[in-house]
């Protein structure tokens, strides 16, 4: 059986995540307290900012399941009601099902996110150099991976922009084909314009200038990007040279004014000028949208875009779901058919048994046999043996598949004696 118990974004806010969280981390015996609890057969545990999550195959899920909670609720201090109202539980095809969402970003903050997915590799890499995880697990995590990649490739989950700042980057591709070549300004060197930096220079862009107040500053994030840094005081002059105009300061008022843009398109030779204002208050005069051969682009403008990318992801959500049910169906057939593995060896163990013993038997009249005619009498009893067993060992495995039931299984240990 699979149990999985967890909270995330959803169902537990940001103080509560952080005591998990922190509580995970700081131990380093983690897996093998969990291993050591009752039921537990194989486990792993994943731990993000955002989530933190148990997954284990287990004897009995619901035991497990309630043994979980209470191990997680310790380790983060969490009183009842926090417990009760954010952890969750799920057990065999929910538990599957919810593993395979996480793993394809369909439960992620940002869905289609791809952070996700190496994290929860590196989740599995930490299990298995500690022998966390067997047969069960590693088919699951296997399968989870498998169903990410599926979804990635079969469907545009991921294809759309839904930051605002990943838009901006992706807006001035459209505009001008290429970043390569271009030469780039951030203005501002918080959060949001390091975000920024990061999608340009993934994106092709290679003269990246900073602009900020404090000179210091842009000069740490202009290193980051192999880039330049200058003050504020110098916007007037940088303006006149670059291409694209990306900002996003605290600034109370337009730090880029209608005058400053005319002056510089004199000097640019009517060069275009592509400018996004991702700043709330806006950093960049709305009046410079009327020059010609300027573009202005502000925050509302990107944030249209990222809604209709965000209703595109949706729809693609819906085809992703099908590939992980498909998944989820797959393998819990397989780990149904598992259920049976061990009545099928103790089956085929007391045959093959059963016929070395009447084999030692029969040495004394096997004796006068020819060269090979000994062989030819064990090949054929083994032959007869195998398809005598052919229907038991097929029937097992797809009943255990198809219901869940352990009644065949206990039939076939009663039928043929194997507790004996």
């Amino acid at each position: 059986m699979i149990a999985l118990v967890g909270l995330n974004h959803k169902t537990a806010p940001l103080s509560v995540r952080e005591k998990i969280f922190a509580g995970c981390q700081d131990q380093v015996n983690l897996l093998d307290d969990l291993r050591a609890m009752e039921s537990v057969l194989e486990v792993m545990y994943l731990s993000t900012c955002n989530r933190v999550e148990l997954v284990a195959a287990v004897e009995d899920a619901p035991q497990a399941i309630k043994a979980f909670q209470s191990f997680l609720a310790g380790y983060g201090g969490l009183t009842n009601d926090e417990a009760a109202s954010c952890l969750y539980g799920y057990q065999d095809e929910e538990a599957i099902r919810h593993l395979f969402r996480v793993t394809s970003s369909l439960d992620s903050q940002v869905m289609g996110e791809a952070q996700i997915l190496g994290q929860v590799k590196d989740a599995y890499r930490q299990a298995l150099a500690q022998n966390a995880t067997g047969i069960a697990l590693n088919r699951l995590l296997h399968r989870a991976f498998r169903t990410a990649k599926r979804v990635r490739t079969e469907t545009g989950i991921a294809a759309n922009p839904v930051s605002v700042s990943f838009s901006a980057v992706e807006l001035a591709k459209k505009i001008f084909g290429s970043l390569s070549g271009k030469k780039i300004l951030i203005v501002g060197a918080g959060e949001m314009a390091e975000l920024t930096g990061t999608h340009l220079i993934s994106n092709g862009a290679e003269e990246i200038t900073v602009a900020n107040r404090s000179l210091s500053q842009a000069a740490l994030l202009a290193e980051k990007f192999r880039g330049q840094a200058v003050d504020l005081a110098a916007l007037p002059e940088v303006l006149c040279d670059v291409d694209i105009v990306i900002s996003s300061t605290g600034a109370p008022s337009h730090i880029i004014t209608q005058e400053m843009v005319r002056r510089c398109l004199r000097k640019r030779k009517n060069r275009l000028l592509f400018l996004i204002d991702i700043a709330v208050p806006r950093d960049i005069d709305p009046a410079v949208d009327g020059i010609e051969n300027v573009y202005l682009y502000n925050i509302d403008n990107l944030q249209d875009i990222v809604d209709e990318n965000v209703k595109n992801r949706r729809r693609e959500a819906l085809k992703a779901e099908q590939i992980i049910a498909e998944e989820v169906t797959q393998y819990s057939r397989w780990l149904k058919e598992l259920q049976a593995v061990p009545t099928i060896i103790s089956l085929r163990t007391k045959a093959e048994g059963i016929v070395q013993a009447e084999m030692i038997k029969a040495q004394s009249w096997m004796s006068k046999f020819e060269n090979g005619d000994r062989e030819k009498v064990a090949s054929l009893v083994n032959g007869i043996v195998n398809k005598i067993l052919h229907a038991p060992v097929t029937t097992m495995k797809e009943e255990s598949a198809e219901f869940s039931s352990q009644d065949i299984v206990a039939v076939a240990r009663q039928l043929f004696r194997l507790d004996d």
